[in-house]
């Protein structure tokens, strides 16, 4: 269910002249006192694996039917979206998925968003499978950073994982790719999964010790509604540290940023760094700063949101740009979003159905 706010000229049409006196960037705060600072864009809704954790096979198979072209946001559209909410208070974009390396134009996207005056960090989430031959186009086009989900090094449990598609090899050499094109500090997510790849753990933190990679650990999430979720299946991310320490003592060290999700450590022997994203266990909802915008154009304030808002609508049916950026600005200010903080795992409550799916929003 979609809510869409009353506009104001909804009979103007997109070849009428666009209006774009926007406020000049700015804190735009929820109701929990949480600014507007992140903007993840899905670019599509597509991917070529079909992690069970995400999009089970089972349901995504070969006729199911994902978003139409004339249904999805142009990288125009996108652009301008972009461009509104840099003007009430975001300074991170990053484009995900699906995977939103299926999009072959996606160099010419990040062209569009690298131009847009207040962006400190343009980042992009991908699997990695067709980083390889683009990754240099990417970097040049004004790409910042990347971000490489790779759940296990196992060649087995990675096809578990993954729906049996594609190869860790591949996957690494886009990783090596991204690192000769400059497109650092690269990071490494992993969903941990008890008794599915936890295990493989240490092997993967192994193997990119000491490459300036970091990987972050994040505990499984009940995303969507198609995952069947339970919390027996999470392993509580001071169950890991623990035991990483114990081979590779480590030291806290503080963020980075505000709203940083990851809780960081150092190794002690200068190995570099890893991070911990632990959203069931200890979730930080009263930091968040992040919004989602769809790849069909619907505005989501949470991971776990339920309902959104429609941007693609007004926007086509002829919204100027300070109309465009009052609809988005009373969505934030209206935000009450914590899930994780109202979740209780500890007594296997049922999570909320009718989530949005992770694969329409990214992680």
């Amino acid at each position: 269910m979609l809510t869409s706010p009353r506009l104001i000229g909804q009979n103007d049409r997109m070849n009428s002249s666009i209006k774009t006196s926007l406020p000049e960037a700015g804190e735009t705060v929820d109701t929990l006192g949480r600014p507007l600072q992140d903007l993840r864009i899905s670019v599509l809704d597509q991917c070529n694996f079909r992690c069970p954790y995400c999009m089970p096979e089972t349901e995504f198979h070969a006729d199911y039917r994902f978003l139409r072209k004339s249904e999805r946001l142009t990288h125009d559209e996108i652009f301008r979206l972009a461009r509104i909410a840099v003007s009430l208070g975001v300074s991170k974009l990053r484009l995900t998925g699906g995977e939103p390396l299926l999009d072959k134009r996606l160099p010419a996207l990040v062209a569009q968003l690298a131009q847009i005056d207040g962006v400190d960090d343009l980042a992009l989430t991908t699997n990695g499978m067709l980083l390889a031959p683009v990754a240099r186009q990417l970097a040049d086009a004004g790409l910042h950073r990347i971000t490489i989900s790779l759940d296990s090094l196992d060649a087995e449990v990675f096809q578990a994982m993954n729906g049996n598609r594609g190869a860790v090899a591949t996957v690494l050499h886009g990783i090596a790719a991204a690192e000769a094109a400059g497109l650092g500090p690269i990071k490494i997510n992993a969903v941990v999964q008890k008794g599915i790849n936890d295990h493989t753990v240490l092997d993967l933190l192994e193997h990119f010790r000491g490459s300036g990679h970091i990987v972050r650990l994040i505990e499984y999430m009940d995303v969507g509604n198609r995952n069947g979720w339970r919390p027996d299946q999470v392993v509580p991310s001071k169950d890991l540290l623990k035991s990483i320490h114990a081979k590779w003592p480590l030291r806290a060290v503080g963020r980075q940023y505000a709203g940083e999700v990851a809780r960081r450590y150092q190794y002690l022997d200068g190995k570099g760094e890893i991070g911990f994203i632990s959203s069931v266990t200890e979730p930080f909802c009263g930091s968040c700063s992040r919004a989602r915008l769809s790849a069909e154009g619907v505005l989501y304030t949470c991971l776990f949101a339920v309902n959104g808002t429609s941007l693609r609508e007004p926007l086509r049916s002829g919204a100027d740009d300070v109309q465009l950026a009052d609809i988005l600005r009373r969505v934030w200010l209206a935000r009450t979003d914590r899930y994780s903080e109202l979740r209780q795992p500890i007594r296997n409550e049922i999570p909320l159905v009718n989530k949005v799916e992770m694969y329409r929003i990214g992680g």
